[in-house]
């Protein structure tokens, strides 16, 4: 579900400022998935989803980014209600219980 080893590569890499990027991913990336609509536009989710991946994919949440890239290629070929909502929602909350408990093994 989440890269671990690239986890802890961004950590070395980004110092002082890693737990800032986290806060920021958290913060963007929730208000995303609360903005996802089963009603919405295909380009709309399209575009949410395509964002989600790439953060997801930044930040090592395999799996979730895995979920937001199937959704994003039925979006953007017409069929938003091809998308598994309640999966990417609830794919997102475990990827981030799972990070957020075991954040504290790579120190």
């Amino acid at each position: 579900m989440i890269d671990w080893t690239h986890i802890a590569e961004l950590k070395v890499d980004m110092g002082d400022t890693f737990d800032e990027v986290v806060a920021l991913f958290l913060d963007e990336a929730g208000g995303a998935v609360e903005r996802l609509d089963p009603s919405a536009s295909a380009g709309n989710m399209g575009g949410d989803l395509h964002f989600l991946k790439g953060a997801a994919l930044n930040l090592g949440f395999t799996d979730f980014a895995a979920l937001c890239a199937a959704g994003e290629r039925a979006a953007n070929d017409g069929h938003p209600e091809r998308v598994d909502i309640a999966a990417v929602v609830a794919c997102y909350h475990a990827s981030v219980a799972e990070f957020t408990d075991g954040l504290p093994r790579l120190d």
